[in-house]
């Protein structure tokens, strides 16, 4: 998969990312030499789409580094700019992903025709994000906008948009959300916490995040 493929639409080149796994590791990687072990352990245990947040100054040069391990498809989040994006793509992030989206953002993302996955949290956000060409959307803060009863009530007028839930998302609820029809994968975190990452464990939760049904 590239970034800007010829022989997918934008939508079915996000869903295919989507549809790699049930969960997408959201990362805040804070040390670049976590970076690669992190990155190999999650695919190890089944988990090939890795989120890597710009939330840290490491951000931009993690996802270079990712980009290295077989089988990974490394997407950039908290994308809140077209600078943001263009800093993304530069380094080979392969998707994009936003908590919201603004019409500039959009605009840019839209001309790049990379995959992306833009947030929204209620009927108004999905409507704009359809507006501006997008169906396969985040839904973001996905337990504090209301929860899977939230999402099943916002998608039932709104059946072109498909969602990844990110936000609150634990093992215990991912369930629920992977039951609703309009849900492809989750995001979630609690795979890698904060601190040295033991590779072992990231790896055992990951497989076990990768057998959850959807």
């Amino acid at each position: 998969m590239t970034a800007t493929t010829d022989t997918l639409s934008p939508s079915a080149a996000v869903e295919k990312v989507m549809r790699l796994a049930p969960v997408i590791p959201v990362l805040v990687i804070e040390d670049i030499e976590h970076a690669l072990p992190i990155a190999e352990a999650l695919v190890a245990g089944g988990l090939p789409a890795l989120e890597v947040t710009l939330r840290t100054e490491c951000a931009i040069e993690a996802i270079k580094i990712m980009k290295q391990v077989p089988g990974a498809v490394v997407g950039a989040g908290t994308v809140l700019s077209p600078d943001d994006l263009k800093r993304s793509i530069d380094a080979g992030a392969e998707f994009i992903v936003s908590p919201g989206l603004t019409p500039m953002l959009a605009e840019a993302a839209y001309k790049t025709k990379i995959p992306f996955l833009p947030g929204t949290a209620n009927a108004s956000d999905v409507m704009f994000a359809l507006e501006c060409g997008f169906d396969r959307l985040k839904f973001f803060p996905a337990m504090a906008a209301g929860g899977p009863p939230a999402l099943k009530a916002i998608s039932a007028p709104l059946m072109a948009a498909k969602f990844c839930p990110t936000g609150g998302v634990t093992p215990q609820n991912a369930p629920e959300w992977l039951a609703l029809d309009a849900v492809l994968c989750v995001g979630g975190s609690w795979m890698v916490p904060k601190g040295k990452p033991d590779v072992a464990k990231i790896e055992a939760d990951a497989r076990l995040a990768a057998g959850l049904a959807r």
